[in-house]
């Protein structure tokens, strides 16, 4: 067993800094104008006005009440001691790509897609305003291009922090009048990262708020409080160290002296420091003066994560799915949630098998077959003669899911989904979801107004078996 004892000889200082007075609820507490606090009571009392004016029906949705949703049903059928190595050998491979690099590996032109990609004239701010031209010129000149690939340096994320497109907190919405856009749709969120991630950062923003970044798997603006760089023999000790998956959500972590470090999510990974009868002491990177990193010991309970790489039992998959279940919905992972994509990556991940961000890029994994130019029933019998249940994605353009078996001969997949678009003479709808779920291939087709064109099944292009 490989332990990381040089790391352990850091000495490990500890600072602290004055802080302004917080309220309970932990915002900083300011003098406010008594003319201010009026006039947001009178605001918030014409809102609850409006709101009681609006209807709320509870939806009932055919697949959710019909089909399921206990994983248990469908484990029933696997083989309970099925190993991987081939496969996951190459998952700490991909985890730490990004630190075994010396310059950026995409061009300059591709990282800039979003300022290529977001027009003024179409897109809309928090207000649900129309965002002005200066914005886009604004961001364009902070994001300070000319300086791409000049820092290179490798880093650590602190904590669950968000990748976004533009250098900036502000969200950009598309028309929020239409179904399917605005909230939650935050088009410069790109995509989140768990804390401890490996890092590589390109450059700084003119204002040095934000700093370009890359990870294993995608690129984008993250704060520059949000990581700490590190050296190299912390980068080849860390590599080196045996490590542990974690494996449940919403565990507090804390440092060996009772400080909170962040709630535990499955998908991240730390080093190994030492292993006792009930818990692991594991390393985690904290920011320290001048942007230095601190190295921190923490002890978890062997209840909420593994040494070892778990097998596609059916208790493991059990266990695993019904942990990533608990999020709801998060388009790119916002408020600590998740999509389609990044539930199905944190999923697999204490498996030992590596899947990129995005859901065409996931649909590229392991043996790929076709489904294009098949009719309905040829896709069914192709996927209930060639799929392996839990080992296969079904994609969609903008949408995967991972088929889990059969229910009364149809199929199922499980997939985490915002909701079911519906269309009627006038204009387009949704019914709202918002969460992971169990469901068959034509979900919604009992709904009033179902958009049969948008249906999973028809817009289905490939499976791909991820263990081959």
């Amino acid at each position: 067993m490989r332990y990381i004892f040089l790391l352990l000889s850091i000495i490990i200082f500890v600072g602290c800094a004055p802080k302004e007075p917080v309220s309970k609820s932990g915002t900083i507490v300011k003098d406010v104008a008594v003319e201010e606090v009026e006039e947001n009571i009178a605001y918030s009392q014409e809102l609850k006005k409006d709101v009681s004016k609006i209807e709320i029906k509870d939806v009932q949705i055919y697949d959710l009440l019909n089909i399921p949703q206990d994983v248990s049903y469908y484990v029933e059928s696997i083989d309970n001691n099925k190993t991987l190595y081939e496969i996951q050998k190459e998952y700490e491979k991909n985890y730490f790509s990004i630190w075994n690099i010396e310059k950026p590996q995409e061009d300059l032109k591709s990282v800039m897609w979003p300022f290529a990609s977001f027009r003024f004239n179409k897109s809309y701010g928090e207000n649900l305003q129309p965002i002005e031209e200066s914005f886009f010129q604004n961001m364009l000149e902070d994001a300070n291009f000319k300086a791409y690939g000049t820092v290179n340096k490798k880093a650590v994320a602190l904590k669950h922090s968000n990748m976004r497109a533009f250098p900036t907190v502000r969200p950009l919405l598309k028309d929020p009048s239409l179904a399917g856009e605005g909230f939650p749709f935050d088009y410069l969120q790109n995509s989140s990262i768990h804390a401890n991630e490996p890092l590589f950062v390109s450059h700084y923003s003119k204002d040095r708020e934000w700093a370009f970044v890359f990870t294993g798997y995608a690129s984008g603006w993250l704060k520059s409080n949000e990581f700490v760089v590190l050296k190299d023999e912390h980068i080849d000790e860390l590599q080196k160290a045996q490590k542990v998956a974690i494996t449940i959500e919403d565990s507090p972590i804390y440092d060996t002296q009772g400080n909170f470090l962040f709630k535990s999510k499955v998908g991240m990974i730390f080093p190994l420091i030492s292993e006792e009868k009930d818990t692991y002491t594991i390393l985690s990177v904290s920011s320290f003066k001048n942007s230095k990193p601190l190295f921190l010991k923490s002890k978890i309970y062997k209840d909420i994560a593994t040494k070892d790489v778990l097998s596609l039992s059916k208790n493991s998959l059990v266990s695993i799915i019904k942990e990533v279940s608990k999020t709801n919905y998060g388009w790119g992972g916002m408020y600590e949630q998740r999509d389609c994509s990044s539930m199905l990556r944190d999923m697999f991940a204490p498996f030992g098998i590596w899947l990129p961000r995005n859901s065409y890029q996931q649909s590229k994994i392991g043996e790929t077959v076709s489904l294009e130019n098949l009719s309905d029933s040829e896709k069914i019998e192709t996927i209930k003669e060639r799929a392996i249940p839990f080992e296969t994605l079904l994609y969609k353009r903008g949408h995967v899911v991972l088929y889990v078996g059969t229910y009364n001969d149809e199929i199922v997949v499980f997939h985490n989904t915002w909701g079911i678009k519906t269309k009627n003479e006038k204009d387009e709808g949704r019914v709202i979801i918002g969460k992971p779920i169990f469901s068959s291939l034509k979900l919604g087709k009992h709904q009033e107004n179902y958009d049969e064109e948008a249906e999973i099944l028809k817009n289905l292009t490939s499976m791909n078996i991820l263990t081959k």
